[in-house]
């Protein structure tokens, strides 16, 4: 009996040896349904997880709920696109070594025909007004993402607070919301990677771009370990230093789709 009983000790043990070896073997990151949608993530992570024998687990949400996931310490690592709210995540001491990875732009994308007239605009939020003023169909994200942040930031300097019927409040995915405006034929903000990546799949030329508003800076930080002990801060800081790195930099520089670069690298030069 006492056999059998040390024995299953030993078992036990075992298992929760390995339990805890496939535990640190794995990298939780919360990012943008942008990273996501446009398909560099599947580019980007592979060659990571394969020289450090882990797998990045990817909750891709907007990205006030990415931030979320990180204050509550269900991740390691967050990867998105909205500095305000990243500055503010450092600054309460929810995350650490902010770094910047890369960037792009956001577009204004639309019916060809352009009831709202926004394509003789001549600034971002000229075009918000004119959205507004003449009430054709809009889809917003209405999640708390980077890309709502930017729409909501362009609505009130515009000086236009959208709301009726011709606003829609989706509450879903960049690429969701690209395939919703198609189908009603309405106007939306998309970032450009996304835009890019499901070009081919909508009817929705490019409306409006260019503005100095309209730029979309991307960062990645570690969840503070001292914040919350369990997240994995070895694991998150190897993965920003790939990411920032000459390797990561490469890829996110030689990504493509449609022949057309989707993000640029921002934290080296000349990668």
């Amino acid at each position: 009996m006492r056999k059998m009983l040390r024995f299953m000790a030993a078992v036990g043990m075992v298992t929760l040896m390995i339990s805890q070896v496939n535990a640190e073997t794995r990298l939780r990151m919360s990012t943008t349904t942008s990273t996501q949608n446009s398909g560099l993530l599947e580019v980007l992570l592979p060659p990571f997880e394969k020289a450090n024998s882990l797998k990045v687990d990817v909750l891709a949400v907007g990205t006030g709920k990415a931030l979320k996931l990180g204050e509550n310490g269900d991740v390691d690592v967050v990867f998105v696109h909205a500095r305000e709210a990243e500055d503010k995540f450092v600054a309460d001491g929810y995350g650490v070594d902010r770094k910047d990875v890369m960037y792009n732009d956001f577009v204004i994308v639309g019916p060809k025909e352009d009831p709202a007239k926004v394509k003789g605009a001549r600034s971002a939020a000229e075009v918000f007004k004119r959205l507004g003023e003449g009430k054709a169909p809009f889809v917003s994200r209405g999640d708390d993402s980077g890309t709502h942040k930017k729409e909501s930031a362009l609505w009130k300097i515009s000086g236009i607070k959208p709301k009726g019927p011709w606003y829609l409040e989706a509450g879903q995915g960049m690429g969701p919301v690209l395939l919703m405006a198609a189908d009603k034929q309405g106007y939306t903000l998309s970032d450009r990677g996304t835009y890019i990546a499901y070009e081919n799949k909508i009817d929705l030329p490019i409306l409006f771009e260019g503005d100095k508003d309209l730029f979309n800076p991307y960062g990645i930080i570690a969840v503070n370990p001292k914040k919350h002990p369990t997240a994995q801060y070895a694991l998150a800081k190897k993965f920003i230093d790939y990411v920032t790195g000459p390797e990561g930099q490469k890829i996110i520089k030689e990504y493509k789709r449609n022949g057309k670069q989707l993000f640029f690298p921002d934290a080296i030069k000349n990668p």
